[in-house]
């Protein structure tokens, strides 16, 4: 999903002068990653599809502003985490895991209902708190690496890794497997910028 560090840089240049096409390209790459994070925090698809929209309206207001260098993934889950911390100051969202059913086709298109174990990691993702299933989605849903969720959550990057340590030892506890070595814990699909 994720172009040479080229490819990214003429993106960045291209969105930098308007072209729509480049837009477009940006989206195709990031807004179903972008979608199941939201999804998975909000725990609402209504929720979820309100935020996505403002997440790529905002995108698009603000692209002409992009630094050269922009992290493209680590920048799309800002201001989606970003958007997802003032909805739910604005209107107190509940917590993940009240619509089943639209957590149940998250990303993937694949039904959990098909898949038990899904269900499990999906339910057990929903039960922990905040800061641990954050720092789950983006590293080991999402793929970004521990740098760039580090820049998403606006800490260092020895504090996202303790934070990752911790959000997978509470995740296989939560599973009901407290014995299992917290690199065991799944990951899912790569979006890197």
């Amino acid at each position: 999903m994720a172009g040479p560090p080229d490819a990214n840089a003429a993106l960045v240049d291209r969105l930098r002068r308007g072209d729509r096409a480049a837009f477009r390209d940006l989206y195709a790459r990031f807004a179903q990653a972008s979608f199941g994070y939201l999804l998975r925090l909000a725990g609402r698809r209504a929720t979820a599809e309100d935020l996505h929209q403002e997440v790529w309206l905002s995108i698009a207001r603000h692209a002409a502003r992009l630094a050269p260098d922009t992290d493209f993934a680590a920048w799309i889950f800002t201001v989606a985490r970003n958007r997802f911390v003032s909805s739910r100051r604005r209107a107190d969202v509940t917590a993940p895991g009240s619509d089943a059913g639209a957590l149940a086709e998250i990303a993937s298109g694949a039904s959990p209902a098909d898949d038990p174990g899904c269900r499990d990691l999906e339910r057990a993702l929903a039960s922990l708190p905040e800061m641990h299933r954050e720092v789950l989605l983006l590293v080991g849903v999402e793929g970004l690496d521990v740098n760039q969720a580090a820049a998403v959550l606006g800490i260092r990057p020895d504090a996202a890794r303790q934070r990752l340590a911790r959000a997978r030892a509470a995740l296989a506890e939560a599973l009901g497997d407290a014995d299992a070595a917290p690199e065991t814990v799944p990951v899912g699909r790569k979006v890197s910028s």
